[in-house]
C-alpha cells in the first residue's frame, strides 16, 4: 500500500498539457477577493493554479467595464484560467470565446455559486437543478473553445439530489480536462461539514481520467495531508482559508514535504504580505477603489496579533495612500520589527 501511495505521489498531475506537480494546491475563485492583486501574492506564496473571480458572461457580451476588468491576467500568474458563469448557452458559449482572446492558460465553468442572485436565474449552482443543460452547454463550450475547459461544481443542488459521480463522467464524456468539486449542496451554502466521501467516489470511479480536486473546510496541512491520502484525490483547492492569509500554501508544501511546521508569519511577513497586497490594489484598481476595497482584508492579515484592536481601525478608516504606507510603519516599529 504504501509503495503504490508513494508511486501516486510522485506522478505529475496534468490539465491537458498543463502540469501542476504531484499534488497541486488551487486557489479557488473567489468573488470580491482572487483579484489580481491578490492572486500575485497568493502566487509569491507557493498556489500552484488560479482562477479570475467568476465573470458575467453578459456582462462579457455587454462589453460591461466591470466584467472586462476581471479578464486582466499577467504573465507571472501562470498557469491561471478565467472562470464564467451564466444561464444561457448562447450567451455562455460567446462569453468563453472573449474570455479565451484574453490569453489564459484555461477557461473554468463556474457551477457552483450558491448565492440567489445568481444561483435563483439558473446560473452557478442553479443549474444542478437541471443537468441535462449543464451538459449540452458544457458540451458547446467545450467545442467553442482551443484551450482545456474545466469545471468547478457542487455535490447537487440539495439532499435528494447528489449525483455528482453520474454529473462528472457526463461532463468528462464531453470533453472537459478536469473538475474541482466543493463537497456541499447548493441548500447547505457553506454551513455544516464538506462532505469529502462523494469526492472520493467521483475520483475513485474507474471512468474517470481527468484530475478531480476537492474544496470545501481544508484550512490546516494536517488536514491536506489526511484529505489526501484518505480521498485520493489529485489535488486541494483552498478558498476562503487563503484569505489574509496566502502564505498557506508555502505551510502545506512544507508540511507534505517534511512532516514538519514552518514557523508562523511574523509581523514582518505579515506587513510585507499585506504591502505587496494593498501596492497591486492602488495600481490595478487606481487610489480610491484601492483604498476602499483593501479594507476588507487587513483584519485577516493581522488576525490573532495580541492588541491589534487600534491598528486595525486606523487601517480601515485612514484615507490616504501615504497614511496607510506610514501606518504600516508605524506597526512595524511597535511590534519591534524592521519592514
Amino acid at each position: 500500500m504504501w509503495q503504490v501511495r508513494e508511486k501516486l505521489v510522485k506522478a505529475l498531475v496534468k490539465i491537458a498539457d498543463i502540469e501542476l506537480g504531484d499534488f497541486p494546491l488551487l486557489l479557488a475563485p473567489m468573488e470580491d477577493v482572487s483579484d489580481p492583486p491578490f492572486r500575485a501574492v497568493c502566487k509569491k506564496y507557493g498556489a500552484d493554479l488560479m482562477y479570475t473571480e467568476f465573470i458575467s458572461s453578459e456582462g462579457l457580451i455587454r462589453d460591461a467595464a466591470k466584467s472586462k476588468m476581471k479578464l486582466d491576467i499577467f504573465e507571472y500568474e501562470r498557469p491561471v484560467g478565467i472562470q464564467i458563469f451564466g444561464a444561457d448557452i448562447g450567451p455562455m458559449r460567446e462569453a468563453a470565446a472573449i474570455a479565451e482572446r484574453a490569453g489564459p492558460d484555461l477557461i473554468d465553468i463556474n457551477y457552483g455559486c450558491p448565492v440567489k442572485k445568481v444561483a435563483l436565474k439558473g446560473a452557478g449552482a442553479g443549474i444542478l437543478q437541471n443537468i441535462p443543460k449543464m451538459v449540452s452547454m458544457t458540451k458547446e463550450i467545450v467545442n467553442t473553445c482551443s484551450l482545456p475547459v474545466t469545471v468547478k461544481t457542487r455535490l447537487g443542488w440539495d439532499e435528494n439530489s447528489k449525483y455528482i459521480v453520474d454529473v462528472a463522467e457526463r461532463l468528462q464524456d464531453v470533453g472537459i480536462a478536469a473538475i474541482s468539486i466543493h463537497g456541499r449542496t447548493r441548500a447547505q451554502m457553506y454551513k455544516g461539514d464538506a462532505d469529502w466521501s462523494l469526492i472520493a467516489q467521483v475520483k475513485n470511479n474507474p471512468r474517470m481520467n481527468i484530475p478531480v480536486f476537492g474544496n470545501g473546510d481544508v484550512d490546516t496541512p494536517e488536514k491536506t495531508v489526511e484529505y489526501r491520502d484518505r480521498f485520493g484525490i489529485d489535488g486541494i483547492m483552498i478558498g476562503r482559508a487563503s484569505i489574509g492569509a496566502p502564505w498557506i500554501f508555502n505551510e502545506i508544501k512544507h508540511f507534505m514535504k517534511t512532516g514538519e511546521h514552518l514557523a508562523p508569519p511574523t509581523i514582518k511577513e505579515r506587513i510585507a504580505a499585506a504591502s505587496m497586497h494593498f501596492e497591486g490594489s492602488l495600481q490595478w484598481k487606481g487610489v480610491r477603489l484601492g483604498i476602499v476595497e483593501m479594507r476588507r482584508h487587513y483584519a485577516n492579515y493581522f488576525k490573532g496579533i495580541p492588541d491589534f484592536k487600534k491598528h486595525r481601525l486606523d487601517l480601515v478608516t485612514i484615507d490616504t495612500v501615504d497614511e496607510i504606507r506610514a501606518k504600516l510603519v508605524e506597526i512595524a516599529d511597535l511590534y519591534l520589527v524592521e519592514i
